[in-house]
């Protein structure tokens, strides 16, 4: 592998951002859904406790937003290491031609 420090730092910076942005982003999540609850709590759900509670939807469909954002930080694989290797060899064969 011929990457440099600094590219090295790049990719590490890039890394450490995407996460924090996660990390936020997941605060913001828990926050809002909790403000939801509590005010569906002292409004409808003590009016009427049939059918299927409002918050539900919102949290639901911003827990899969949060689940992609989720997977797309933490278990996307770096493939610098196959590009790397494609374009050596891809530049040993042009060499040899």
């Amino acid at each position: 592998m011929t990457h440099s420090v600094n590219e090295r730092d790049e990719a590490l910076w890039r890394l450490a951002k995407k996460r924090v942005g996660f990390k936020n982003h997941f605060i913001k999540y828990i926050a809002v859904n909790l403000l939801f609850w509590l005010v569906w709590y002292f409004t409808d759900a003590q009016h009427e406790r049939h059918g299927l509670p409002w918050p539900l939807f919102p949290t639901a469909g911003w827990g899969i937003g949060i689940l992609v954002h989720y997977l797309a930080v933490y278990h996307t694989r770096d493939h610098s290491d196959r590009i790397e290797k494609e374009y050596q060899r891809l530049k040993k064969k042009e060499k040899q031609d």
